[in-house]
C-alpha cells in the first residue's frame, strides 16, 4: 500500500494535540515547543502534498479509500483537488504563526479563574482544530465531511469560551459573561446549520444510495442517478445553509464579531482565516458538484446576499470603535466577495474566490496578529485609546500598515489578484452586480486608512510613550506573513496553476462556460 500521505497530514497535529495535552502542568514551556514542533511537521507534510500534486492530473489525487461503516455505505475516503491543496497549505502555514503569536496567551493569571487557563489545553485545542480542518479539506465522503464539519466546533467552543481576550482580563467584571455568550452563540449558530445539513446528508443518501463524491459523480455521468428538481433544490438549501453560517454570509453572520472580539487574537485568526474557509470551500466542492441545477437556480438570491455582505460588512467596519470587531466586519465583507466569485459561475470568478480564500487568510492573519501585539501592549481594543504609535514603535506601525494595505487589496499584494479576478468574473456575467461590488473596495480603503490614521499617526497618546517595538518572536510572526503577501502579489502563478484545473472541473459540473465578449465586426 502507498504511504497514506493525506491521513498523515491530519494525523500528525492530532497526535501532537494528545502529546501536548499530556505534558505535566508545570512544564508549560515544553508544551509550547511541542505544539510548535508538531505544527511545523504538519507544514512539511503539507508542502510534500503541494509538491506531489499534479495540476494536469486526475481531479482528486493522493486518494485513500477504506470501509468505515459498511452497513450505511460510509467510507473513509480522502482526496485533494487544486482547491483543497491550496487551502490545506494555507492552514498548515498559518498554525505555526498562530502558536507563536499566542505563546503567552494561556499562561496562568494570578486570579481565581487561572485554573481555566491551562497552557497545555490551549495549544492542544489549536492542534486538534488544525487536524479536523485539514481532514475536512481532504474528505471526499459526504458523511465523513459532515462529522468533521461538526466536530471542529467542540475545540473551537472551548478556545473561545475558556481563553478570552486579555485586554479586559482582570479589569472587566463582565468579561467572563461576554466570553461565554460569544462561545455559546458561535456553537448554537453552527449547530443549527449542521443539524439542517444532517437532514440534507440523509436525504442525499436516500436519493443517491451513496455518500461518495466519486460514485455520485459517476452515477450522474452515466444517467443512473435521476434527481427531481424540487428534491435537488431542497437538498442544496440544506447544505448551503450550513455553509453560509460557517462562511459567514449575511444574515447568518452575527456570531462572528462576538466570537472574534472575545477570543484571544490567535484564536480570532483561527476562526476567520482557517475555520471559516471550510464553509466557502464546501460551497465549491459539495453545493456546485452535487447540486449543479439547484446552484444555478439559487444564484440570483445568493448574489444579492453576497452584495449585502460586501457593503454591510464594510459600512459597519467604518463605524467601529473596537479594533478587533472592525477586522471582524471587514472579514464579513471579504467573505461576500468570495461567495460572489463562486456563484458568478465564471472561471475567473471561481479562481479568484479560491485565491481570495488563501489571500484573505494571509492578510487577515497579518493584520489581526499585529493588532493583537498592539492591544497587548496598551491593554485596550478601543481605537480612541491610541495615537502616535509610529513615533515610538515604527516597526509595529509599518507591519500594521502593510497588513492593512493587503486587506484593502493594494496592487502588489496578494489580495489584489484575487479581488481583481472576482470582479472580472462578476462583471463578465452580471455587470450590475460587479459595479455594486466595487463599492466594497472604496469602503475598505476608508476603514483601513482611518484605522491607521487614528492609531498610528498624530500626537502620542496616553500610555503610548513607553510602548516597546516588536520583539524577535513577534517579528518571526509578522515578517514571514508579509513576505508571502508580497511574493504572491507579484507572482501568483504557484497558486493559479494549481487552482485553475480544479475550477474548470467545477465549471463542467454546473455546465457553464465563460461569457464571450461582444466584439463588433470591423467594417
Amino acid at each position: 500500500m502507498p504511504f497514506p500521505l493525506l491521513t498523515a497530514t491530519a494525523a500528525l497535529p492530532a497526535i501532537g494535540a494528545i502529546v501536548t495535552a499530556a505534558v505535566p502542568a508545570a512544564q508549560r514551556t515544553a508544551a509550547k515547543w511541542l505544539a510548535l514542533f508538531f505544527s511545523l511537521g504538519t507544514l512539511v507534510l503539507a508542502g510534500i502534498v503541494f509538491v506531489r500534486f499534479e495540476p494536469g492530473g486526475d481531479r482528486y489525487q493522493l486518494t485513500e479509500s477504506h470501509a468505515w461503516i459498511a452497513d450505511f455505505g460510509v467510507r473513509y475516503e480522502l482526496g485533494v483537488d487544486g482547491i483543497g491543496v491550496a487551502l490545506l497549505a494555507l492552514t498548515a502555514l498559518l498554525i505555526p504563526f498562530v502558536i507563536l503569536a499566542g505563546w503567552h496567551d494561556a499562561d496562568p493569571l494570578e486570579t481565581k479563574s487561572s485554573r481555566w487557563r491551562p497552557t497545555q489545553g490551549f495549544f492542544a485545542l489549536i492542534l486538534m482544530v488544525e487536524a479536523m480542518v485539514i481532514l475536512s479539506f481532504e474528505a471526499t465522503d459526504v458523511f465523513l465531511f459532515y462529522i468533521l464539519f461538526e466536530a471542529m466546533l467542540i475545540p473551537m467552543y472551548f478556545l473561545i469560551g475558556g481563553f478570552g481576550d486579555r485586554a479586559h482580563a482582570g479589569t472587566d467584571e463582565n468579561a467572563a459573561a461576554q466570553r461565554s455568550y460569544a462561545a455559546v452563540k458561535f456553537l448554537l449558530y453552527n449547530l443549527a446549520g449542521g443539524l439542517i445539513m444532517l437532514a440534507a446528508v440523509i436525504g442525499l443518501y436516500v436519493v443517491a444510495g451513496s455518500f461518495s463524491l466519486s460514485e455520485i459523480a459517476e452515477a450522474r455521468a452515466n444517467g443512473s442517478l435521476e434527481m427531481a428538481s424540487s428534491t435537488e433544490r431542497w437538498l442544496f438549501l440544506g447544505f448551503f445553509f450550513a455553509f453560509a453560517v460557517k462562511a459567514p454570509l449575511w444574515p447568518l453572520h452575527t456570531w462572528l464579531p462576538n466570537a472574534m472580539g472575545e477570543a484571544t487574537t490567535p484564536v480570532a485568526v483561527l476562526i476567520t482565516a482557517v475555520v471559516d474557509k471550510v464553509g466557502t470551500f464546501a460551497m465549491l466542492r459539495f453545493c456546485l458538484q452535487l447540486f449543479p441545477e439547484a446552484s444555478k437556480w439559487a444564484t440570483p438570491v445568493i448574489l444579492v446576499l453576497a452584495l449585502i455582505s460586501i457593503i454591510y460588512g464594510a459600512l459597519l467596519a467604518v463605524g467601529q470603535r473596537d479594533i478587533k470587531r472592525l477586522i471582524a466586519y471587514a472579514s464579513i465583507s471579504h467573505f461576500g466577495f468570495i461567495v460572489l466569485g463562486i456563484f458568478a459561475m465564471t472561471s475567473q470568478g471561481q479562481s479568484g474566490a479560491t485565491l481570495y480564500m488563501v489571500n484573505h487568510g494571509l492578510s487577515t492573519a497579518a493584520l489581526m496578529l499585529v493588532a493583537g501585539f498592539l492591544i497587548t501592549r496598551r491593554g485596550s481594543r478601543l481605537i480612541a485609546d491610541y495615537g502616535g504609535v509610529q513615533k515610538v514603535a515604527p516597526v509595529l506601525a509599518g507591519t500594521f500598515l502593510v497588513g492593512g494595505l493587503a486587506t484593502l487589496s493594494l496592487p502588489g499584494l496578494a489580495p489584489f489578484v484575487s479581488e481583481f479576478l472576482v470582479l472580472v468574473g462578476a462583471f463578465s456575467a452580471y455587470p450590475v452586480v460587479g459595479v455594486i461590488a466595487t463599492l466594497g473596495i472604496v469602503l475598505a480603503a476608508l476603514y483601513v486608512l482611518v484605522l491607521y490614521q487614528r492609531t498610528m499617526t498624530g500626537p502620542v497618546g496616553e500610555k503610548i510613550g513607553g510602548m516597546p517595538d516588536l520583539r524577535v518572536r513577534e517579528l518571526a510572526v509578522a515578517l514571514p506573513l508579509i513576505a508571502v503577501l508580497i511574493f504572491l502579489g507579484v507572482f501568483p502563478k504557484p497558486l493559479t496553476e494549481v487552482v485553475n484545473p480544479a475550477v474548470q472541473h467545477t465549471m463542467q459540473d454546473v455546465q457553464k462556460k465563460d461569457p464571450q465578449p461582444e466584439v463588433e465586426a470591423a467594417k
